[in-house]
């Protein structure tokens, strides 16, 4: 067990060395350094093998063993450039002091020179190499020039001091970033021989304008006094004559002043008998407004004591009326319920009494041995009680004491005048012949002419007969 602990802390630590080694190896590059990796770095575009690889503003992991890393910086360099005794291309030597600030490229290809030719060196070093190259391209320009050309064109001479030294300083990994140039001078003083004959050519051609200008002046003046004198006396002429045209135009404008201020008295007269007038005419319309507000005033306030009133209680009036009519429409919606009710529950009665009275009928057919005549004879002979009672109810109200017959005595056939009031009296009735054929029914043969008491005997027996028959047929 203690074997194990030993082994994982040692596998820990390692792994913890080896964690702490490669971030140490992972070089980030600030801003104002360029960062080169040398060693092995792989081949460039040109499938040829680099002698470093340069990174600016980026960062990259530096294998140990077969790379390296070192820093460039960017800082730049201010170089005072006292060339002298250069010669010019009229063979007159010139001085031209300047200065020029020079730092390494972040060019790429360009930082790839600065890494192969500047790397290790000191910030002198590179000062002296880059002084000579420019020393000699800068002799080299003013060798291409003549005085003149340099003394007058200086931003031509610049462009080539600049195209010259970048070139050659793009070389060692170098870039020019600024040149100015504090004066340039010769030792046979041919530019300050220029510089005077300007000067001179410069006072003689002022002097020259001067006096073309003082003459100019002169001439100018006496046409000027001429055409004074001119000027003067046409305004003279021009004055008198304006005189008299404005004294005509003063006494035409006191004809028309006055003309006017008659008119405008006129019209003010008029103006003031019109304005009295629509004042007037303003009162009258105000006070008829102030009639028509009291009027309308007086009918609104009529109109909320009367008339407000008055609708509100048509509007109460309107309000119990429907309500009213819906009060009256909720009692005869009961009404009709209760009335659909009664009438539901009779029909259902009727239809309950007609299905027991078809059930009857159905039963009393097949008691009667499914024989309809027996069934008839059946319910005639249960309903011949009835009858006779009917028919004896036709002449029971007839008061036989308030009756009065004159009997003469026996007839023919042996019989006095009451007997045959009281016999015709009875056969007044309707027989059972006539009762059945009323009803729609055919009274069986063995029945006709047979009075009601013999028909019910008869039915009676019939009924027992078929009684006993269906019973044997059913035995």
């Amino acid at each position: 067990m203690n074997y194990i602990v030993v082994v994982l802390s040692i596998a820990v630590l390692f792994i913890f060395i080896l964690i702490i080694s490669v971030l140490r190896r992972y070089k980030r590059c600030p801003s104002d350094r360029v960062l080169v990796v040398y060693g092995k770095v792989g081949k460039g575009v040109d499938k040829l093998s680099r002698s470093a690889k340069c990174i600016h503003g980026g960062a990259a992991f530096i294998w140990p063993v077969i790379q390296d890393y070192a820093f460039l910086d960017l800082t730049p360099h201010s170089i005072e450039v006292n060339l002298t005794n250069a010669l010019s291309r009229q063979n007159i030597r010139v001085d031209v002091p300047s200065r020029f600030t020079i730092g390494i490229s972040t060019e790429p290809g360009v930082m790839e020179n600065a890494a192969e030719r500047l790397l290790g060196q000191s910030k002198e070093q590179i000062h002296n190499l880059a002084l000579d190259i420019i020393f000699g391209q800068l002799r080299l320009v003013v060798a291409t020039m003549d005085i003149e050309e340099i003394n007058n064109n200086r931003d031509k001479f610049l462009s080539n001091v600049s195209s010259n030294v970048e070139a050659e300083l793009k070389k060692v990994g170098l870039k020019l970033i600024n040149v100015n140039l504090t004066d340039i001078r010769d030792e046979s003083g041919y530019i300050e021989a220029l510089g005077k004959e300007a000067a001179a050519k410069a006072i003689n051609d002022a002097k020259k304008s001067v006096a073309e200008k003082n003459r100019d002046g002169a001439i100018g003046e006496a046409i000027a006094l001429q055409d004074q004198r001119v000027k003067v006396s046409e305004a003279d002429a021009t004055a008198v004559e304006g005189e008299n045209l404005a004294k005509i135009t003063i006494a035409n404008s006191d004809a028309l002043r006055r003309q006017r201020e008659a008119e405008a008295e006129k019209m003010a007269i008029a103006s003031e008998k019109v304005q009295a007038a629509r004042a007037l005419e303003e009162a009258y319309v105000a006070e008829k407004e102030a009639e028509e507000s009291r009027a309308n005033r007086e009918k609104a306030t009529k109109y909320a004591d009367i008339v407000i009133p008055a609708q509100i209680d048509k509007e109460k009036v309107e309000i119990n009326a429907e309500a009213e009519a819906e009060q009256k429409r909720r009692v005869a919606k009961g009404e009709a319920d209760a009335i659909f009710l009664k009438l539901d529950a009779e029909a259902r009665g009727v239809m309950e009494v007609l299905t027991k009275q078809a059930k009857g009928f159905k039963d009393l057919v097949a008691a009667s041995g499914n024989d309809p005549k027996n069934a008839a004879m059946l319910l005639i002979a249960d309903k011949l009680n009835e009858l006779v009672e009917l028919q004896a109810k036709a002449i029971s109200n007839i008061k036989i004491d308030k009756v009065t017959v004159w009997d003469g005595g026996n007839n023919a056939d042996g019989k006095n005048a009451t007997s045959n009031f009281l016999s015709g009296m009875y056969k007044s009735v309707p027989p059972l012949e006539d009762i059945f054929n009323m009803a729609g029914l055919q009274l069986p043969e063995y029945l006709r002419g047979k009075s009601l008491e013999e028909a019910r005997d008869i039915m009676e027996d019939k009924t027992s007969d078929g009684s006993e028959n269906t019973n044997e047929e059913k035995s």
